[in-house]
């Protein structure tokens, strides 16, 4: 299993970032993927997930302003992030699940891509 995020870089609050994740060595379109992310001197949280089906979860915190999406032909995540506030900071990672719902959890986790939001 490979996952590798991209995308992430420096942004003023209120503004958009769209991290990606190019994933290989596993049948994409089976697993359900998602974001994690770790803030500095905080534990790593999920932010949000997208079953095989397109059904989708997210954190409270980021409920309204980030979307997240699947192009399974292409073997692609993605955040869509808008209204991005400084608590957004984080290293950004992209993850497997450990089947095809958003329940079973997680088993694999890529590099991760930066995200800085400056106020």
């Amino acid at each position: 299993v490979q996952l590798q995020a991209s995308g992430g870089g420096l942004v003023k609050a209120g503004g958009s970032l769209r991290p990606s994740c190019a994933a290989s060595g596993f049948t994409f379109g089976s697993y359900v993927m998602g974001w994690y992310r770790q803030a500095p001197g905080k534990e790593r949280e999920l932010v949000a997930g997208i079953s095989s089906g397109g059904s989708t979860y997210y954190a409270e915190s980021v409920k309204g302003r980030f979307i997240v999406s699947r192009d399974n032909a292409k073997n692609m995540l993605y955040l869509e992030m808008s209204s991005l506030k400084p608590d957004d900071t984080a290293v950004y990672y992209c993850a497997k699940g450990r089947g095809a719902s958003l329940h079973v959890g997680y088993d694999y986790w890529g590099q991760g891509t930066l995200v800085t939001v400056s106020s």
